[in-house]
Parts: structure tokens; sequence; C-alpha cells
């Protein structure tokens, strides 16, 4: 581990992972959080009830598609149902640097509210702290979340039981959360405006656990984008995952901009994309579910489980060859989320 911290152990690649086991789990250890999952299941709690936590330090805290209020609320929810649950309350707390205009915190602060009216859930404590001026970036945001397991959730809310033959499913576009922060950043032109993806999934996921069996798992593609959440999966489970480069969906104006800036989409930070593994005996159904929703209309099956390389993940491209797929390493964009 490195003496000093580096931007890239926030990118949630290969140094994130490494702070997290040879840091916060070595002192933090238990049961719960050795489990390494977004979200916990609190088994001393009665209706089995999860939690989870994250922060929120996005620059710009305005971008095309969304703030970083509405990413709060968002993240939250999605990490809770993506482990199966049902959000239904949140905690707020932000850390604000003197000088930030009224009219930007009360626009964020609305923008968190009509999120959290629209995903269900509701914001019902918190904590304010100021700091002063050029000791932080004008706001950070932390909102942890409680929710309640899905009564038909019977996929493991910490990833394992996957089965060769499983196919993988992304509810759509790759890429535009991570593009859209980056021009608003930098005062990119982009002739036809990129909009981050970010929305709140827990409507979508409650159909697909209310009509789809065979759900296996579910994971959002936050940082490090779906390489490296399909690069956890395959360590964690010690079993091999194609992907099929041909179907992963990305919008031609994002794949533009990456081939122009030398960025890859796979490692792109999304904020309203998840996958889902299911047995294959369901997929097409969950496709079906998925298409019906404005959040899942460009849902695409892009790969499936093995036992051919365990513990990797290879890619088909286009050409037909093979490519393996690593784990992030270092940061591709910073304070994306």
């Amino acid at each position: 581990m490195s003496e000093r911290i580096l931007l890239s152990h926030g990118s949630g690649g290969d140094l994130t992972h490494r702070l997290i086991e040879q840091l916060f789990v070595r002192h933090f250890d238990n049961d719960l959080l050795r489990r390494l999952s977004d979200s916990s299941l609190l088994g001393a709690c009665p209706d089995q009830a999860l939690f989870t936590t994250d922060s929120y330090v996005v620059d710009p805290i305005f971008f095309p598609g969304g703030d970083i209020g509405k990413l709060s609320v968002c993240g939250t929810v999605n990490d809770l149902a993506v482990a199966g649950a049902r959000p239904a309350y949140l905690s707020a707390g932000f850390i604000i640097e003197e000088g930030l205009p009224m009219e930007d915190l009360e626009q964020v602060v609305v923008s968190m509210a009509r999120e959290a009216q629209q995903a269900g859930v509701q914001i019902v404590t918190g904590d304010t702290k100021v700091v002063n001026k050029g000791k932080a970036d004008k706001i950070f945001i932390n909102t942890s979340g409680v929710g309640f397991l899905h009564p038909h959730f019977g996929g493991s809310v910490n990833g394992g039981g996957l089965k060769k033959g499983d196919q993988i499913i992304v509810n759509g576009n790759l890429g535009d959360h991570g593009i859209a922060v980056l021009a608003a950043r930098e005062d990119l032109e982009i002739s036809s405006q990129i909009r981050s993806d970010c929305a709140s999934l827990n409507g979508l996921i409650s159909q697909v656990l209310d009509r789809v069996e065979g759900i296996r798992m579910m994971r959002d593609l936050t940082r490090g984008g779906l390489a490296t959440v399909m690069c956890e999966i395959a360590r964690q489970n010690n079993l091999g995952i194609r992907l099929a480069e041909e179907a992963i969906p990305t919008d031609e104006q994002v794949r533009g901009m990456c081939e122009m800036l030398g960025l890859d989409p796979l490692y792109l930070a999304n904020e309203g994309k998840f996958i889902a593994i299911v047995d294959a005996r369901s997929a097409d159904q969950l496709m079906d579910v998925m298409r019906a929703d404005p959040l899942g209309r460009n849902a695409r099956i892009i790969g499936e489980v093995n036992d051919d390389h365990p513990a990797r993940v290879v890619m088909q491209t286009r050409i037909g060859g093979r490519r393996i797929i690593e784990m992030l390493t270092g940061e591709q964009l910073p304070r994306i989320c």
C-alpha cells in the first residue's frame, strides 16, 4: 500500500480495493463488513433491513441531466435496490464551503427533495457543517439509506450463487454520466449534448423482482464502470465471465468522445445503469420487463457466466478476437460521483 493517498484510491478500481481490504477491513473487521457488499443485510434487525452509505464529491456540482443533490439520492437508492431491497429512509449530511451561494444550495436541496419523492423514499435525518473557504469544494454530501428486503428476491445480497450459463443483462447505454460530467467540467463543445443517466432504479428493479424468477444478483455500474464490476464478480465467484463487445450498448456520441479523448466506455461511471445476472431460462422474460420501462428500453444481453477461465473476464471483440478485461487501474476520470 502506498505511503500517501492518491486520486486513484477513489476510482473504484484496483487501488480502491487494496485500500478497503488492507486498511478498512483490517481494522473494522466483522462478519457483516467482510462480505464487502454495497449494502449490508442487518441480521439482528426485524424485516430483513439493509443499510448502506455513500459520499458525493462530484465536480462540477451541476451537470447536464443532474446535480450533486439528485446524484446523492439516486446513488444510495440504487445501492439498496440492487441488493434486493425496497429503499425507505435516507439521511443527508452536508459539508458546505463558506461562500457557496444560497441559491445554489437551495437548488441542490430542492433537487434532492424532488428525487426522493419520485423514488418513494423519505429523508428523515441529517447534519450540516460549514468549513472555511478553500477547505472544501463548494459542497460534499453523504447519504445513508435503509431499506427492506423485497419478498420476491431470491438472489444473493452479496453476489454469490452464480452458475454456468447464467445470462448478464444491462438496462441501457454505458458511459453517459462520465462523459456528461467531463464535458461540463472542461467546457467541451458537444454538438449533440450528452446528458447524465442519473436516475433512481428502484421502481424498475421492483418490477423485475415482482415478475421475474431466477435473478441471481444485481449490481449498479458506478465507479470503475462495467469492466470493474464484472472483474469483481468473476473473482468473488471464481467463475469466468464472457462479454460480447458487439452487444454492449453505447451512444454514438459517447463512443466518439471516448475515441477522441482516449477513454474506454467500459470503465466510465454510470448513475442509472445496473446489471442483472439471471438464470438463462428467465433471460427473455427479464428483457421484456426491462424494455417496457423507460429506464430499461435499451436493455441488452451482453454476456454469460462460464467455467472456461475462472476468475477472469474475457470479451469477444467485434472483429472476432478475444480481449482480457482487467479491473480499473489508476483514475480514468476523477470526481465523477
